[in-house]
């Protein structure tokens, strides 16, 4: 059971970063035909000259429906001021009405998720040149908070996808690197803990397409990418606990990839993008290693 203090305290880091008004985006613009395919572009703020790397940003909510990216906003905004430009992508999500033996919302769409991320990434390289000009897009960086943290590894795997999978890249993509925070990033361990009420099998379409479909999605089966990589996740987060952080980094050990791990003490689930948290200072820092 759940310490009572503990879910107190997650609701209190829930409330600080869901406090904050949503920060509209310079420009807007679509990579399909679908009212989610679109992505929010946030200029470098500040003094920073020359060129900016571009960090795509894709946002958690367990993959549901009702969390689109306006939660993630102020956090877009703080890596802007903090020189970087920025894309926060919109994808679709599950619906709204529960089905496939879900409670509450059903996590995620089959392939239609996918599908987004995969088409958002091939069109960015495009899109953030015409939108920012400011943006260099040879340096961008992916980064993703929680079901968004699983995305941004699984974009910075498709190159390692099984050969008949439509999501395929044929080369890896030009990143500089991947920068996931508290991820979904093994799926056996956070069905097995219960994350998210079961998100990731939902994700999949339910447990008749478990074992057909996790070679496709779940980022501990997709190594080594040969892409830098580091993880952040709070030591005393409850929604997704470091068992699944630990598990991916296990598992990109175990096929000979180097996978930083950054653990925070006291910090839960949502420090990680609120603005407001020291925490996101630490998130900035490990986009920029990587980046700049």
């Amino acid at each position: 059971m759940t310490d009572p203090a503990a879910v107190e305290r997650d609701a209190a880091e829930a409330a600080s970063a869901f406090a904050h008004p949503a920060v509209a985006p310079d420009v807007t613009a679509a990579y399909g035909e679908h009212p989610d395919h679109v992505v929010d572009f946030y200029a470098p703020r500040g003094e920073t000259r020359g060129p900016a790397p571009l960090v795509v940003l894709l946002h958690g909510g367990a993959w549901r429906a009702p969390y689109d990216r306006q939660h993630v906003t102020p956090f877009a905004d703080f890596l802007a001021r903090r020189g970087f430009a920025v894309a926060n992508v919109e994808y679709r999500r599950g619906s709204s009405l529960p089905h496939q033996n879900a409670e509450g919302p059903v996590a995620g769409r089959w392939p239609e998720t996918f599908d987004d991320v995969a088409a958002a990434m091939d069109a960015l390289p495009a899109l953030a040149s015409a939108a920012l000009p400011q943006a260099d897009v040879r340096r961008t960086v992916v980064t993703g908070h929680s079901a968004g943290g699983h995305l941004a590894l699984w974009a910075a795997a498709r190159h390692v996808l099984p050969y008949d999978s439509p999501w395929r890249l044929p080369a890896p993509p030009k990143l500089r690197g991947v920068v996931a925070l508290a991820p979904i990033a093994d799926f056996a361990v956070a069905e097995e803990l219960g994350v998210c009420g079961g998100a990731s099998a939902q994700l999949l379409g339910g447990a008749d397409h478990w074992e057909e479909r996790l070679p496709c999605a779940d980022p501990a089966a997709l190594l080594p990418t040969g892409i830098a990589t580091a993880v952040v996740q709070g030591r005393d987060d409850i929604v997704v606990p470091q068992q699944v952080a630990e598990a991916y980094v296990a598992a990109a050990a175990q096929a000979g990839e180097t996978v930083g791990l950054t653990l925070l003490d006291a910090v839960g689930h949502f420090p990680l993008i609120d603005p407001a948290a020291d925490a996101c200072a630490v998130v900035a820092e490990e986009i920029s290693q990587l980046a700049w």
